[in-house]
Parts: structure tokens; C-alpha cells; sequence
């Protein structure tokens, strides 16, 4: 099939290359001059495992273009794919405006039948909102051409992208047109062989899937983190509550470990922005606003405990930190722990000495070059002189440490894990003070220090 896809960000590049992989042949457009220009010489904006390697391919075999015309790119496909950015507006509710406006391209453009696919995390009415916008465009020309408009959300996890979007569990299509439905399926065959993945239902019901998913893992990201704050208080270990818990197949194991809250692109702006629809009809979501509160409060603890066991006085301290990216496998600081703790930092006058395997540049472009800030080439170089550490992403090569080293290189021997990487016990026999989320060891420690 001809598709086209209008966006080159997180969601619009791995769409369009994985769709280009399985043979369909795919544009890929973006006002972005610069960042179009970089793909057509191989340079990929983001970092997702694996993703370099298949645009490479697909660009090689002719499947994947890239272009700045838009033109071009609604004239080309018959499936036009919507990827762009849906940031948060001042109220917490999804800024339309990249999306309205690539529908009104489409209608300037197009001559024949298009199906026009919400691929954006997209508020419940876009669909709506995106049909009057073409039609109001096309009135504007006083042309008549038939197309429909769909949503098919995406469901991708940062660091496994690919996987998600080639052997995903479902692929929710939002439509009443037997039309779209044939479109679609074949579009997605390649990836619907071994089992019907396909579930068609109705628009409303699609865009509000998308936010319910993610307003549900981040609930139970919250609720975890919750009850992680209790067990401290109560002398409990969380690591063993979290495996009693899990060990039950209605709650599972995942998205229920203890930490310094989530971040992200979706977690955040999804659930604040699925509270304000909510607000929008009239009704209080009482535990979306709660979640929120919790992770916002969970991103703070990092610096509480660092706090604590400094005695409040961190000014001309040097803080290790390991891990800028808010999950591992990407480069994404948007809305990172890693973010609060270190403007925190330089409030209380630290100064931040940090690597992370692939944020490192994501770090400089958004704080800039600052006296505070040393970004360095290792974990090793990371603790070097530094008086203490702090975990923010549990990166595999941070899950493995030699206490005794750790403390010959620390000014203070002191941990703050924020991703229970280590042992309490482990950490207390190589003299380190330890602070944890949620382990009862780690909290007496915590009340010994103060």
C-alpha cells in the first residue's frame, strides 16, 4: 500500500519504518527541514534500539522517503497516518493544534479518497474535530472529495518500540466504515497472521482506549509508590511486599515496582489531560488527580533523602547522579525524576556530576552548559570526588556494584537508590549509608542518619 505518515517524532518514524518493512511503501513528512534532511543522510533524531538500522534498510530497498512537501505526501498515499505532537496546553488538557493542522493540509491536498488515521495520543472528539477541519478546508476550495477519518492509537513503550509495534498484543482501530475496515486490515495483515490482533469498535471508544491504558499503568505506578512510603514508615521491605503481590495473576508483576515515580512523553500529559476531558463533561476523577499527585511528590523523594542525610545542607556538595533518561533503552528526559532532583540540587547550591549511557545530549540541549553540571564519559568518572550518589534509571550497567569500591570513591558514603538496584544488607556490610524506596532497612537507616 501507498501511506503516508505526518510526523517524524517517536511515534511517526517507528510507524512509518515498520510499515515500510513489511513491504508497504511509505513517506514520511515533517516541516522540520533540518530534522528531514538528517534522516535522508541516515542521521535518526531519537534513540529507540534497533530503529537506525531498519530505516537504513527500508530507505535502502526504496520503501521509506522522507520530504518536506506536503504536496507530495497527501498526493502519495491513500492512508494518511496523523504523528504528530499532542503537547499539554496550559490546562493540562492535549494542545490540538499540530493535529488540526496537518488536517488542514490534507484537505488542501487531496484529490482523491483518503482515509485520514489519528495516530496521535489524541483527546475523545478529535476524530470530529478532524473531519469538520478537513470539510471546512475542502468547502474553502469548493471542492467535494470523499474521504473518512479513523483513529488507530498507538501503543508503544519507549526502549521497545519495534517489538510493541511488530508483535504487539492489539491493534485498535476506531471506525464505522466497512471501507476503512478492508484499508486497515490490509495495512496490518502482516502483522495479524499468526492470530486476530485486529478489534474494531467504535471511534470514541478507540481514542478513549488509549488514554485509559496508559492512566491505568501509571495507577499502578502510583499506587505502588504509595504503598512504598508506607512500608518505609512501617519498617517494611516493599521488594518483598511487591513479590508477595505479584505472585497473585489478577495484579501481576508488572508496573509494580517501587521508584522515583514515572516520566516520560505519555504517562504524564496522558493522565493529566484525561482528568481534564473528564472535567470538560462535568465529572471529578477523583484517582487520576491522585495518581498525579502521587508521582509528583514521588519525584521529590530523591532529594528528600539526600537532604536527610546531609543535615539539610547540600550547598558546595557534589552529587553523583546515575541515569538521566526517565526509563532506560531511550534518550527521553521529558518530565525525568532525573529533572527534578537535579534543579533541586542546584537550588540547595550541589553541583551535578552525572553520566547516562545515551541522554547525555538530550541533558546539554535542554539545561545548556552550566558550572553545576558535569556531564562525564562513565559511571566510574561519575563518582570520582563526588560526596554522593544517586540512581535515578536502572540502566543494566548500573545494576551491578562493589560497595567497598564505591566508597573508597565517595567523599561521604552515601546511596540513594531510586530503582532499588541493591541489596540494603549488601550496601550496610560495605559501610555505605543506603536509602531506598520503600525497604525497611534502608529507612532506619534513614532515621539513624537524622
Amino acid at each position: 500500500m501507498k501511506i503516508t505518515v505526518f510526523g517524524t517524532g517517536y511515534v511517526g518514524l517507528v510507524t512509518g519504518t515498520c510499515l515500510a518493512d513489511v513491504g508497504h511503501d511509505v513517506i514520511c513528512m515533517d516541516v522540520d527541514a533540518a530534522k528531514i534532511d538528517g534522516l535522508k543522510q541516515g542521521e535518526i533524531p531519537i534513540f529507540e534500539p534497533g530503529l537506525e538500522s531498519m530505516v537504513l534498510r527500508n530507505v535502502e530497498a526504496g520503501r521509506l522517503n522522507f520530504t518536506t512537501d506536503a504536496r507530495q505526501a497527501v498526493e502519495h498515499g491513500v492512508l494518511q497516518f496523523i504523528a504528530v505532537g499532542t503537547p499539554p496546553d496550559e490546562d493540562g488538557s492535549a494542545d490540538l493544534k499540530y493535529v488540526l493542522a496537518v488536517a488542514g493540509t490534507i484537505g488542501e491536498h487531496m484529490n482523491d479518497y483518503k482515509v485520514i488515521i489519528d495516530k496521535s495520543t489524541v483527546p475523545v472528539g478529535t476524530a470530529d474535530r478532524v473531519t469538520a477541519r478537513v470539510a471546512e478546508v475542502l468547502a474553502e476550495r469548493g471542492e467535494s472529495v470523499d474521504f473518512d477519518v479513523c483513529s488507530n492509537p498507538e501503543f508503544l513503550k519507549e526502549g521497545a518500540a519495534l517489538e510493541d509495534f511488530t508483535r504487539g498484543a492489539r491493534i485498535v482501530v476506531g471506525t464505522d466504515s466497512e471501507k476503512v475496515r478492508e484499508r486497515m486490515r490490509e495495512c496490518y495483515a502482516p502483522y495479524n497472521r499468526n492470530h486476530e490482533k485486529l478489534m474494531f469498535m467504535d471511534v470514541r471508544a478507540a481514542e478513549l482506549t488509549k488514554y485509559a491504558a496508559n492512566a491505568m499503568l501509571a495507577t499502578k505506578i502510583s499506587f505502588m509508590n504509595e504503598i512504598s512510603n508506607l512500608a518505609e514508615r512501617l519498617g517494611a521491605d516493599i521488594e518483598e511486599v511487591r513479590r508477595g503481590i505479584g505472585s497473585d495473576p489478577r495484579i501481576g508483576y508488572h508496573f509494580i515496582y517501587p521508584g522515583c515515580g514515572y516520566g516520560g512523553s505519555c504517562f504524564p500529559k496522558d493522565v493529566q489531560a484525561l482528568a481534564r476531558t473528564a472535567s470538560q463533561v462535568g465529572y471529578d476523577a477523583e484517582l487520576l488527580t491522585a495518581v498525579e499527585s502521587v508521582n509528583k511528590r514521588q519525584k521529590v523523594t530523591l532529594f528528600d533523602k539526600l537532604s536527610r542525610a546531609f543535615d539539610g545542607d547540600l550547598k558546595g556538595k557534589t552529587i553523583a547522579v546515575w541515569g538521566l533518561a526517565f526509563k532506560p533503552n531511550t534518550d527521553d528526559m521529558r518530565d525525568a525524576p532525573s529533572r527534578t532532583l537535579m534543579e533541586a540540587l542546584w537550588a540547595a547550591g550541589a553541583t551535578v556530576q552525572a553520566y547516562d549511557p545515551e541522554a547525555m545530549k538530550e541533558c546539554r540541549r535542554i539545561y545548556g552548559e552550566r558550572d553545576d553540571l558535569v556531564l562525564v564519559a562513565d559511571r566510574q568518572q561519575a563518582v570520582k570526588g563526588a560526596d554522593a550518589l544517586v540512581v535515578c534509571t536502572e540502566w543494566k550497567e548500573f545494576r551491578t556494584l562493589d560497595g567497598e569500591w564505591l566508597k573508597a570513591q565517595l567523599g561521604f558514603p552515601v546511596v540513594v537508590d531510586g530503582r532499588n538496584l541493591f541489596e540494603p544488607a549488601a550496601m550496610k556490610a560495605a559501610g555505605l549509608m543506603y536509602y531506598a524506596v520503600g525497604r525497611g532497612d534502608s529507612m532506619r537507616r534513614v532515621q539513624e542518619a537524622s
